[in-house]
């Protein structure tokens, strides 16, 4: 499925959901006037999938292309995963920090580019006897947002804000030969490694909100939004199954991270997705 498909079944979700979940009479109580707060530390899953396109290097070697995939459990270094909120009337803050590391054990070196060669050699098949990429990953995501309708169950949110992504990707790569440039001294070398690092500051606008189902006990919280910026395209979405206490929420999840830089650059359509689990603790 396209981004922009993705995009377009989940603004229709948010409608269809909300349709039901806001009667058109129903008289909404006032949020509370006084600020109130809410921290949520989780723990994510994510696999991660999509190309990687490193600069080519100095010296007449070249760059590498690689297509990365993992299994989300066998690979997870670690992960500090935690979001907060500050809320006062229908006015919030939200904040989010993820710190994770990645092994992609199953990752296919795809080409080669080097300096002047007018297009990309590749690697044919049984010439890549293994290669592994790993990840480190800081998320930050700093949001203000405007609820603009709710009930006592239900509630929809427009948000505004900017995300930040500092990515170190690493390769370690290990072939049958070595790969020859077009050039004279051009080669990539039959084993090495070469790691490259992003920062990306993208401005985002989305929704958020939850569905209260039955009493309002049981929900369907949800999170879409998506941005530019230093990429061309980052797309995130979320939707969980909540169970509220007095103190706070338990939620189970499912994130969607997308980033694609276009171009030369080196996250090429890469995606983190998966499983989650938190505790979001009110006062």
């Amino acid at each position: 499925m396209k981004i922009i498909d993705l995009i377009h079944v989940g603004c229709m979700a948010v409608l269809a959901l909300h349709a039901f979940s806001f009667p058109a009479h129903a008289e909404s109580p006032a949020l509370r006037d006084e600020w109130t707060f809410a921290v949520n530390p989780y723990l994510w899953l994510p696999s991660v999938n999509g190309t990687l396109k490193y600069d080519i290097p100095s010296g007449g070697g070249g760059g590498p292309t690689v297509d990365i995939a993992n299994n989300r459990l066998e690979n997870l270094g670690f992960a500090l995963l935690i979001n907060g909120e500050a809320r006062k009337g229908d006015w919030a803050i939200f904040m989010d920090v993820d710190i994770v590391s990645i092994n992609a054990q199953n990752s296919t070196l795809q080409s080669v580019e080097f300096q002047n060669a007018g297009g990309q050699i590749p690697v044919t098949a049984g010439v890549d006897l293994g290669t592994q990429s790993s990840f480190r990953a800081d998320l930050g995501e700093l949001v203000g947002s405007y609820t603009m309708a709710h009930n006592d169950r239900s509630s929809i949110d427009i948000l505004g804000g900017f995300r930040y992504l500092s990515l170190r990707a690493s390769l370690d790569w290990q072939l049958a030969a070595d790969i020859a440039g077009p050039g004279p001294g051009q080669s990539f070398g039959r084993s090495g490694s070469i790691s490259q690092r992003v920062e990306l500051w993208d401005g985002i606008i989305g929704v958020r909100g939850r569905v209260g189902l039955g009493s309002g006990t049981w929900a369907i919280p949800y999170y879409l939004d998506v941005g530019a910026g230093a990429s061309a395209l980052t797309l995130q979405a979320m939707a969980a199954i909540e169970y509220r206490f007095r103190w706070g929420d338990v939620q189970l999840f499912y994130r969607y991270l997308y980033y694609d830089m276009k171009d030369d650059k080196l996250l090429q359509g890469v995606s983190f997705d998966g499983p989650g689990f938190g505790v979001n603790f009110r006062f």
